[in-house]
């Protein structure tokens, strides 16, 4: 799927700057590699020491950058997203909540919860104009702490890791709730309208259908009216 390749494709694809590129130019992937392996001899806060420099101030700032890398490299791991994308599909939910507070059309889904699996097109592309008009605050919900283990168990080695491992488990968090969250609710809910879009031109196309396909009336001259105010009326007469 156009998914899969993505996420393929996504550590390789060209980045605007972020904390981990700023992190790279300060000379800290070598400490964010080491802390990853999480030897359980390897003390993280020492050998943060050796990456000190003008640019890095002190051992918190440097374990910070190497916690910022750790975090872009999960948040690229393609298994990892995709193991976390079959879960929001699964068990995500989708809610909506009033944007202000003023009545409208859409005050059904001032509260409202839906599990991903099951949303209806019709109700996905009402949350999508009701977010649009700004009555509608729209987004994906799943259970996070449930979510950050799953991804502890693919990179944290919770045993045999030591200090090293916390600082893993830490950027994982990180790479969750900043990178990988944002962007598999975007996916999610574009993958919802899209499929509630597909439908909605399936239903209407049959509609249609039904109604070309209406015999002729015998003996009398049918005239019909597109109406428009940009391009004016269109008008034929059969």
């Amino acid at each position: 799927t156009l998914a899969v390749v993505e996420d393929i494709y996504r550590p390789y694809k060209p980045k605007r700057k972020t904390r981990a590129s700023v992190a790279k130019a300060k000379g800290l992937e070598p400490l964010a590699q080491l802390i990853l392996a999480q030897d359980h001899n390897t003390d993280p806060e020492k050998e943060a020491q050796a990456f000190l420099t003008e640019e890095v101030k002190d051992v918190e700032e440097a374990l910070a950058g190497a916690r910022d890398i750790i975090a872009e490299l999960v948040s690229d791991d393609p298994k990892a997203r995709a193991q976390l994308r079959t879960y929001y599909q699964n068990q995500g939910t989708l809610c909506s909540k009033a944007a202000k507070e003023e009545d409208s059309v859409y005050s059904q889904y001032y509260e409202y919860t839906e599990p991903v699996r099951k949303a209806a097109g019709h109700r996905v592309l009402a949350l999508d104009r009701g977010e649009r008009e700004g009555f509608l605050k729209v987004w994906v919900e799943v259970d996070l702490e449930r979510a950050v283990t799953q991804l502890s168990k693919m990179f944290v080695k919770a045993v045999s890791g030591g200090a090293c491992a916390l600082q893993v488990r830490m950027a994982v968090e990180d790479s969750y709730k900043r990178l990988i969250h944002p962007s598999l609710e975007t996916e999610i809910r574009g993958q919802l309208t899209a499929q509630a879009e597909e439908g909605a031109i399936q239903v209407f196309g049959e509609n249609l259908r039904q109604l070309l396909l209406q015999p002729p009336i015998k003996g009398k001259v049918a005239l019909g009216l597109d109406p428009g105010y940009r391009m004016g009326c269109k008008v034929a007469v059969v």
